[in-house]
């Protein structure tokens, strides 16, 4: 197969999904670059500095955080091609693929792949000023998000306290996340997967995201990424460790674990709200 290249790729959906899992599984593959989450999107908008919002400038505070990413993922040297003056949106965001592109082409690799959850909130903007881009949306059932969401709230309250705290705060956030994947279901540009296909038979889903992505689809993938994974970890993140080990489907297990039954019953009243049966024909 000829690899279409200058297409990025982003792996979106709502926080522990399989994110983290399936960006390991695909950068396995040897045309494909990937790394920690960049969190460009959620950096680009001035969403609190009302002048630059005005006028459609990058936030202040993107520079110095792609300075970062970039130290941190080996190539310090990537920073000195940053705008060193305000650029509007779009332009800043050429420019960001520009610089991808550059570290994908010195790893030898043709497509990169930009993996942050939350960049599922920005798809319009993606779309906008990335028009290639091709979109990886994974859903996972509702109940072990919002269990590994609560428990991560619980486990890590200084990262994940504010915003995962409350059982509701985490029904919340998937409901909101699968809703906005769903809108994108029969989009060329898009394809949706569900966590637990992936663990079931990740062959299959593999060779088809292979397919969606343009390269051949390689065995090492459902090997390598384990190794891989260590790649695209920071040390801070801790909960994502899980991703090293053998894949399996250990839905519910936290659900029941962490919650009683009349809590069990509420979550399981609340996310029927989304189009179950659209879901499942996913």
């Amino acid at each position: 197969m000829e690899i279409v290249s200058n297409r990025p790729v982003f792996l979106v959906g709502c926080p522990r999904s399989g994110t983290t899992l399936l960006q390991s599984m695909l950068a396995a593959h040897p045309q494909i670059a990937s790394f920690p989450e960049s969190k460009f999107f959620e950096y680009l908008f001035p969403e609190y500095e009302p002048r630059r919002r005005t006028l459609g400038l990058a936030s202040r505070r993107l520079r110095p955080m792609l300075s970062q990413f970039f130290k941190e993922i080996g190539y310090p040297e990537m920073q000195y091609y940053l705008p060193k003056f305000p650029q509007f949106i779009g332009q800043y965001t050429h420019k960001f693929v520009q610089i991808m592109d550059k570290i994908a082409k010195k790893q030898g690799k043709s497509i990169w792949l930009e993996k942050t959850p939350q960049h599922i909130n920005y798809i319009e903007y993606i779309e906008k000023f990335i028009p290639k881009a091709r979109i990886i949306h994974i859903i996972r059932n509702g109940v072990d998000v919002v269990a590994s969401l609560y428990e991560m709230g619980q486990k890590y309250p200084n990262t994940w306290g504010s915003v995962m705290g409350k059982v509701d705060d985490c029904i919340e956030e998937w409901i909101r996340n699968v809703k906005i994947s769903l809108r994108y279901l029969n989009q060329p540009n898009h394809t949706l997967v569900r966590y637990e296909h992936l663990v079931e038979d990740p062959q299959t889903v593999i060779a088809n995201l292979c397919k969606f992505i343009g390269v051949d689809f390689k065995e090492q993938m459902l090997q390598d990424y384990r190794v891989v994974a260590k790649q695209l970890i920071r040390d801070r993140e801790q909960w994502k460790l899980g991703v090293m080990e053998e894949i399996k489907n250990a839905n519910s297990q936290k659900f029941h674990r962490l919650f009683n039954e009349d809590q069990q019953r509420y979550i399981l009243k609340q996310l029927s709200t989304v189009n179950l049966p659209e879901l499942m024909d996913i």
